[in-house]
């Protein structure tokens, strides 16, 4: 999430073309080497016997859990999963972290503001609908629905061993389940920055999450159909990211460009953060809690899946920092913090789906591919005048879907099939997300409730929505420097 550095010279588009042609031509040089390996069934699968232990997991987790799982195990597996929950809500402080440090000062409160709410509405909304919505008890593969509420809880042997093959208990279950959902909606406060209303986005997270997301999530993490069809996402960079970025991608479109970001002749002005320390301490809390996002989704304390899966995810993130700085600085001619901070993000985006089939040199591969993707990704947007702020749609829409790709080109599950299934998941997911944010988004443009006013924009959104500053008198000075005419 990220500003975007003035590209003012042919020598740097022509940066620009070298460095696209090289990620084309690794994402190319993949799939051919994927074709091959596939075709080549006698040949050795390296990462098949990188996530051989996973599989292994797997297979004994299908038999009847009293009988394989020790109480002792059951209770480290638990502990394992809900501590794993609790890295996952670190998140949120990151999310919240980053964008506020990415966006300008007087927005911060507002940004911050949000942030909060979107874990409270989240938590609530998937305990009253969206659990029951994602994982439904009688579903026939689109659409199911268990009822309201977290009734199940109280139910026989929900809590004991016998629930979820012995790996942990119905409110761990819903524990780490709801703060993968609220993380969906935090996407969409970055890419939304700096003009929204306040009331229209928390209705928005409201439907965002008690619906739209767990519709979706049911398809594969509930066993629908895109589960049956063979779509594979370990940890959501499609079903948790990519959805999230879908959202951003319609409300900036919704939304437009924030006042003065684009210039009358159709060049770009660059509008930087305040607080790039904070910023960069948002994204170091979120590559912590990516140790939960993924090793959590093992959904066991299996000591040989979890130890591959933080592996892959901590390769991932710094393959995808240091080509994201490597590419910002040949196109720039200065290293650009905030293009590394995103291009870690990106890795970890990249590397989510397939976590667990990777060996640890697909995972570099994946992150690095990420990394270059997302500097481009940045550019593209603003060259086609829609205005995210943060980079949202770029870290979590862009690299989601390649990430998600990339389940079908390298790792145990390699193939051209493979592929197929994958592009089916996006394009599903994506088209289900596109309309339903679309219409929530639409509805709310069409009551004239979505975007403040000129002048709440430009004094800033502590001001108008809230009545505070996060520094007051830094703000009073701009305030009386703004209505003096001075600025």
């Amino acid at each position: 999430m990220l500003r975007t550095p003035r590209l003012d010279s042919h020598r740097r588009l022509r940066w620009l073309a070298a460095f696209f042609c090289l990620a084309t031509g690794l994402m190319i040089g993949s799939i051919c080497f994927a074709d091959s390996h596939e075709a080549a069934e006698s040949a050795p699968d390296v990462a098949a016997e990188a996530a051989g232990a996973v599989a292994q997991a797997e297979e004994a987790a299908a038999e009847d859990a009293q009988d394989t799982v020790s109480d002792e195990m059951f209770t480290i597996n638990n502990l394992w999963v809900a501590l794993a929950g609790c890295l996952v809500f670190i998140m949120h402080l990151g999310f919240a972290t980053l964008e506020s440090g990415l966006t300008r000062s007087k927005n911060t409160v507002n940004i911050l503001f949000k942030n909060t709410m979107i874990i409270c509405i989240g938590l609530l909304m998937y305990g009253l609908l969206g659990f029951n919505l994602m994982y439904p008890g009688d579903f026939n593969g689109y659409l199911g629905f268990a009822g309201f509420g977290l009734g199940g809880g109280y139910e026989q042997g929900a809590n004991t061993i016998a629930y979820a093959n012995g790996n942990y208990t119905y409110w761990t279950d819903f524990f780490f389940q709801a703060m993968f959902a609220a993380t969906a909606a935090t996407i969409v406060s970055g890419a939304v920055a700096e003009r929204i209303k306040l009331m229209p986005f928390l209705i928005f997270t409201a439907l965002f999450v008690g619906i739209s997301y767990n519709v979706t999530g049911s398809w594969k993490w509930g066993g629908g159909w895109l589960d049956s069809l063979g779509f594979y996402d370990f940890a959501g960079s499609t079903i948790v990211h990519s959805v999230g970025g879908w959202g951003a991608l319609v409300g900036a479109i919704m939304l437009g460009p924030r006042i003065g970001k684009y210039a009358s002749d159709g060049s770009t002005n660059p509008i930087p953060g305040h607080n790039l320390p904070l910023a960069t301490v948002g994204v170091l809390l979120l590559w912590f809690g990516w140790f939960g996002f993924n090793g959590g989704s093992v959904l066991s304390a299996d000591a040989a899946g979890v130890s591959l899966v933080l592996v892959t995810t901590s390769m991932a993130a710094a393959a995808g920092g240091l080509a994201a700085a490597l590419t910002s600085w040949c196109v720039s001619k200065k290293p650009d913090l905030s293009m590394a901070l995103n291009g870690i993000l990106a890795g970890l985006v990249g590397i989510t789906a397939g976590a667990d089939q990777m060996p640890v040199w697909a995972a570099v591969v994946i992150g690095a591919v990420a990394g270059v993707i997302v500097v481009f990704s940045v550019f593209f947007f603003d060259r086609i005048k829609i205005d995210d702020p943060v980079g949202a749609i770029s870290v979590h829409l862009v690299c989601g879907i390649w990430g998600t790709l990339a389940v079908g080109i390298f790792g145990a599950k390699a193939g051209m099939s493979q592929v197929g299934y994958q592009l089916v998941g996006i394009v599903s997911i994506g088209v289900f997300t596109l309309i339903f944010a679309g219409i929530v988004f639409g509805v709310l443009k069409a009551a004239g409730a979505l975007r403040v006013s000129a002048t709440e924009e430009i004094e800033g959104l502590d001001l108008g929505e809230h009545n505070m500053a996060s520094y007051p008198d830094f703000q009073r000075t701009f305030i009386k420097s703004y209505e003096a005419g001075e600025m």
